[in-house]
């Protein structure tokens, strides 16, 4: 394991990526070896005094389509964000994320085991989003509005279990790791148009490569749905959950090489880059979503 490599917990308290960042070549993702998380730079609060013990620590500013760890104060026994109760680690660490369109301001709240409660509003900063034409059928693999109506219920129902799924996985803890290398071609969060038809924003990172390139697990997880049948919009669907309500989603792809409930290590080889469902082109698209919330892959990777 590289001893220079900045943790997560490390790297989200440095600038992240913008969403608007110039499309370049990407680090080496394929060849690289799995890194495990590192709990030693992640307790930054011992050198705080009691006082900032008492508040939540966040490990960057709060942003539409980001997605961090925290910690809750000390002695917490639950967390709640905007009244929801989210799941909290023996040490007191949990995940926070926020939408593409979250709302501009969110309330943490904790309970101690005293019975005393600790309530903190987080400011949200606005993302800035691009608008992206696309050459691809608005459809994607289905020939008529009729076809992709008929269709599309059943594959939603397939992406709505997997998620609803929850797994044991210390996935989201790793730093994680280019799925592939290669162009980036498309942002997340951008307006996506298709042949002139708008569609909803983009809701992953698009990385070019050729049909048939290998790409791999970017942080350790369980797969939740391998689709071999493709969908109309995603393709040959593969879905990992990294636990903690964390997930990535893999897109377009022209190969699968896992199974639904396999257990993936960080730098396995899982799939093949293709162009099925609607694409314009071969991509892998990766998205991800904490809970409910979509957020941007890209926030996640060191910067080199």
């Amino acid at each position: 394991m590289p001893l220079n490599r900045p943790s997560l917990f490390g790297l989200l308290l440095a600038a992240g990526a913008s969403c608007t960042a110039n499309p370049a070549p990407v680090p080496t993702g394929g060849t690289q070896a799995p890194v495990q998380s590192r709990q030693a730079d992640a307790v930054p609060l011992r050198q705080h005094s009691p006082q900032a013990r008492m508040q939540f620590w966040l490990a960057r500013p709060a942003a539409q389509g980001v997605v961090m760890i925290a910690r809750a104060p000390e002695g917490a026994v639950s967390v709640t964000f905007n009244g929801a109760p989210l799941p909290l680690t023996s040490d007191g660490f949990f995940l926070l994320g926020f939408d593409r369109d979250a709302e501009n301001s969110a309330s943490l709240a904790a309970t101690l085991a005293d019975g005393r409660s600790i309530e903190q509003y987080v400011p949200v900063a606005p993302g800035t989003w691009d608008i992206q034409h696309v050459a691809a059928n608005p459809l994607g693999g289905a020939r008529t509005s009729a076809e992709f109506q008929a269709r599309r219920g059943a594959e939603l129902a397939q992406i709505n279990a997997a998620r609803a799924r929850r797994i044991e996985s210390d996935g989201w803890r790793q730093d994680f790791i280019w799925p592939v290398e290669g162009r980036i071609s498309g942002k997340f969060g951008s307006q996506r148009v298709y042949n002139g038809t708008p569609g909803s924003y983009h809701s992953g990172l698009d990385i070019a490569r050729p049909a048939g390139t290998p790409f791999v697990a970017p942080a350790d997880g369980v797969v939740t749905l391998a689709a071999a049948t493709p969908f109309t919009l995603e393709g040959h669907l593969l879905m990992i959950d990294h636990g903690m309500g964390l997930s990535s989603a893999f897109l377009h792809c022209s190969e699968l090489l896992v199974e639904v409930g396999d257990l993936v290590r960080q730098g396995q080889v899982i799939g093949k880059i293709g162009a099925t469902g609607r694409a314009s082109g071969p991509h892998l698209h990766w998205g991800m979503k904490w809970n409910a919330a979509r957020v941007d892959p890209l926030l996640l990777l060191s910067q080199r």
